[in-house]
């Protein structure tokens, strides 16, 4: 199965992706690093109002394989969280990109550049760990 990596996505060298919209930055996981955990389990994420710093830790995804720490793309404040995903952590899977996000960040600066891969360095990335 290919997997799919979006173009106007940015990427995190540890899978995790950014789609910035002006200020506001939705944060989720790869497609290859939902594929590489296997069935989640559970999320732990911040709640609205905590602040995320750029490649610092935010939280955890869990599978039936590993526990993986979660990495901020980008820096700012928490203004929405998937509760859907915390139910039903699962559902990630199904749309990792779409209705499978995790956060949604208002960027303390938005002229920041943050250490983000293109999708084709990403994909050229993963495509050295398959």
């Amino acid at each position: 199965m290919a997997l799919e990596y979006p173009e106007d996505l940015k990427y995190l060298d540890t899978h995790e992706y950014v789609r910035l919209d002006g200020e506001i930055a939705t944060i989720g996981v790869s497609a290859f690093a939902i594929d590489q955990l296997g069935d989640v389990v559970f999320l732990e994420l911040p709640d609205v109002g905590d602040a995320v710093e750029a490649s610092e830790t935010f939280g955890t995804i869990e599978s039936v394989k590993a526990v993986e720490d979660l990495k901020a793309p980008v820096s700012g404040t928490v203004i929405e969280r998937n509760e859907g995903l915390i139910d039903a952590p699962e559902s990630i899977a199904e749309d990792p990109y779409g209705d499978g996000w995790l956060l949604k960040v208002r960027l303390e600066d938005p002229d920041e550049d943050f250490e983000l891969l293109s999708v084709t360095d990403y994909r050229a990335q993963v495509e050295g760990e398959e």
